[in-house]
């Protein structure tokens, strides 16, 4: 399966380059699910639908596989890659450590307006629930948690958490909306937002830890088809 063609995503950019803009434009169709795993991408076909030559493919597909979003197969073309039940709950351990680490920073450079904006957040949460939007919610929910890592200044954590949430965000557990722990993830980030407020980094950091821990402790007790792409 071949990327749909686009472009518009592969228009001219200044100081960019042209494998990076393929690059950006297919990264961005397998974050989406545009590509989902699974999908066969060969240099061919993809150059033909971009209107590209194959080196700039060959050079992003390089660039997508050091990213682990795709796997390359010698003499057989490149493919979406998929996580493993296991590689998720890995990642889970990883994205607790970068979180914990983003919001002990962020607390103290916090300014009113950005606590406002957390209230703010939570608040629509509780409105999309209201309107049974899972989608809007689990949008909201990566804004709140994006938000500690962007006001945590440093550019090396966020870099990691990119592309970390990247792979992630492909995915969510079905049981998260079935079994209604969305609800409960609404009190605790009102919890985090409170301690926010006060300026709490310790008890932020606390808060947020078993908040993440949640979704674990879900995952391991599930089984490999209850992980499930988000379409």
């Amino acid at each position: 399966m071949a990327a749909r063609r686009d472009t518009a995503a592969l228009a001219p950019v200044e100081n960019v380059t042209l494998w990076e803009r393929v690059y950006t434009h297919l990264r961005e169709q397998i974050l989406d699910n545009t590509l989902p795993p699974g999908t066969v991408l060969s240099e061919v076909p993809l150059a033909a639908s971009l209107g590209v030559s194959r080196g700039p493919i060959r050079e992003a597909l390089g660039r997508l596989a050091a990213e682990g979003l795709v796997t390359v197969r010698p003499r057989r073309g490149a493919v979406v890659s998929a996580l493993t039940h296991e590689e998720f709950m890995q990642a889970y351990q990883v994205r607790e450590a970068l979180e914990t680490l983003a919001i002990r920073l962020a607390v103290p450079n916090l300014t009113d307006d950005d606590v406002d904006r957390i209230d703010a957040i939570v608040d629509r949460q509780v409105l999309a629930l209201g309107r049974d939007d899972i989608d809007g919610f689990f949008v909201l929910n990566s804004s709140f948690h994006q938000l500690f890592v962007d006001v945590s200044r440093n550019t090396t954590l966020q870099d990691m958490y990119r592309q970390l949430i990247g792979h992630m965000g492909r995915y969510q557990m079905r049981s998260v909306a079935l079994r209604g722990t969305v609800r409960r993830s609404v009190a605790e980030h009102r919890a985090i937002a409170r301690a926010c407020r006060a300026r709490d980094a310790g008890r932020a950091e606390r808060l947020l830890r078993n908040h993440i821990r949640v979704p674990q402790r879900t995952l391991e007790a599930a089984s490999h088809e209850e992980v499930v792409l988000k379409r």
